[in-house]
């Protein structure tokens, strides 16, 4: 049986770097190799550049609608295999699946759909366009790979098993390096190679977590058994859908965001795009973090151990700053030799250093931001981080970059100010609540 006992004796701390560490390893190996994706584009040029960062936020957006479904079935499994209720944990894992292929099958038949309009609705300038449309195609072939991988990656992580989606998600970064090389450069298929190696990397993917889901004993099922499945629907969806417009709100916020930025000019856009996948890379210990987090507090909250839960968050918060801060303090120090690597214009690299080096001091304030969500989530509490990520993108990022923009002509240093202040006001309200979420959930409140 897999679903063992609760031990007195467990290390809690090191529970929470056991599980964190893989992901973010995985985090963490997977964007140094987009840095290197990133850079063989950048080095076809900023109108390259440019073209495959116009969808940039929507592919983001599209990625946010499974890890949305993710979440739900990696809290759901958690507090079930907490609760020792191994047969619900099978009907979560089929649910898992057709959430999986459902979700995965409408996001790629609407992203087929308004591939021809993206270019333009982002505001990119006439001569990239017809480059940034083709690229976008050959992303979204592969969706419905990308969403078994989210959605059933996180079925796997609730099993305390962070280790093979690791290993999926690296290897398929290396193939998507190795044929970026081979299309761009060998193939002379510039940007097209680019999307036609994602493509290719993220079926991979797919095909990969799906092989591993299936011979997790503890999340198979019997494919002839539906009983339960309805209400396992129900949970799903409750806790999903909060998450699913969170990401929305946000994303879409994004999207708005970089196309007040894409309006400022190509250079500038360039600088603000390099720059914020550049940050990438200096979030991945907050992220480790969250999923450890997640799926130690569902557990806990399964076996109603809380102090378990409290030895979880503590443990994690503290990691979680003290590892956000070094990462803010290592992002300072090499912002310049970054941006050097992901493009030769002195301008946007000049640009792009001066607001990385601001972001640095709000790292610990987005490490405790992520992992917050991490905690609310491992409960089954949604709900107020949605109002919290709605508010703070569209109130406090979006419009004060509009009115800054249009009213008082703010440059992109002004606009990334504008974002640490969302990033911070959001980590300030989500973390003060958290003392008091086990008794709120257990009263029968939900945030």
């Amino acid at each position: 049986m897999e679903v063992t006992k609760n031990k007195k004796s467990e290390n809690i701390f090191l529970m929470v770097v056991t599980l964190a560490l893989p992901t973010m390893a995985e985090q963490l190996l997977s964007v140094l190799l987009q840095y290197v994706d990133t850079a063989m584009v950048g080095r076809l040029g900023a109108e390259a550049t440019a073209a495959v960062s116009t969808s940039t936020t929507i592919t983001w957006l599209v990625g946010s609608m499974p890890y949305a479904f993710g979440v739900a079935a990696m809290t759901l499994i958690a507090q079930a295999i907490g609760a020792r209720e191994e047969e619900k944990i099978k009907h979560i894992a089929r649910q898992s699946l057709i959430f999986a292929l459902v979700v995965g099958a409408v996001i790629e038949v609407i992203c087929l759909g308004v591939a021809p309009f993206l270019a333009g609705w982002m505001g990119a300038e006439e001569a990239i366009r017809p480059a940034a449309t083709r690229y976008f195609v050959w992303i979204s072939i592969p969706v419905v790979f990308k969403s078994i991988h989210y959605i059933l990656a996180s079925a796997i992580r609730a099993t305390k098993d962070t280790f093979s989606p690791m290993v999926v998600s690296i290897s398929i970064n290396v193939i998507n390096i190795i044929l970026d090389y081979l299309l761009i450069y060998k193939f002379g298929l510039g940007v097209d190679g680019a999307a036609i190696a994602t493509c290719i990397s993220a079926t991979i993917g797919g095909l990969s977590i799906l092989f591993i889901f299936f011979r997790k004993p503890l999340l198979t099922f019997n494919i002839f058994t539906t009983k339960g499945d309805k209400e396992i629907t129900k949970q799903m969806w409750k806790l999903s859908l909060p998450i699913l417009l969170i990401n929305i709100a946000s994303t879409s916020g994004y999207v708005v965001f970089a196309g007040l930025v894409s309006h400022m000019g190509t250079v500038i856009f360039a600088a603000h795009s390099i720059a914020v996948g550049a940050e990438e890379l200096f979030y991945t210990g907050g992220y480790g973090f969250k999923t450890a987090a997640n799926t130690l507090v569902g557990i806990s909250y399964g076996e109603q151990n809380y102090k378990k839960y409290r030895k979880v968050t503590i443990s994690a918060i503290g990691l979680t700053v003290l590892v956000m801060t070094l990462s803010g303090i290592a992002l300072y120090f090499f912002a310049e030799t970054l941006m050097g690597f992901f493009t030769p214009d002195p301008q946007v690299i000049k640009l792009g250093t001066r607001v990385l080096k601001m972001v640095a001091f709000s790292e610990p304030f987005f490490g405790l931001y992520v992992i917050s969500e991490g905690i609310y989530y491992g409960l089954g509490m949604t709900r107020y981080p949605f109002v919290i990520e709605t508010g703070g993108m569209w109130l406090v990022r979006i419009l004060s970059t509009y009115i800054g923009i249009h009213f008082f002509g703010m440059g992109l240093t002004g606009v990334w100010m504008c974002m640490i202040a969302d990033n911070v006001l959001k980590a300030l309200f989500l973390t003060i609540p958290i003392p008091k979420l086990w008794k709120k959930q257990n009263a029968g409140h939900s945030l």
